[in-house]
């Protein structure tokens, strides 16, 4: 992991065609403005852990319950 500081109004740039740039910071907060091109997802990390556990629970089921669904008519 690679830790910059940075401050406010400054950038830093990802592989020559994503930057980031340092709009306004608080005591527990910083506000990020990111331009990278469409292509590439931007997402918030708590939005991926989320969806993994959406998906995880909804593949994981119990045999009975299968069961009950399979048999069912």
């Amino acid at each position: 992991m690679l830790i910059l500081q940075r401050r406010k109004g400054q950038s830093l740039t990802i592989n020559n065609n994503i930057t980031l740039t340092i709009v306004d910071t608080g005591t527990d907060w910083v506000k990020l403005a990111i331009d990278a091109p469409k292509e590439i997802p931007i997402l918030r990390t708590e939005l991926v852990e989320a969806a993994a556990e959406n998906q995880a629970a909804s593949q994981t089921v119990s045999k009975e319950v299968l069961e009950k669904i399979l048999h069912q008519k």
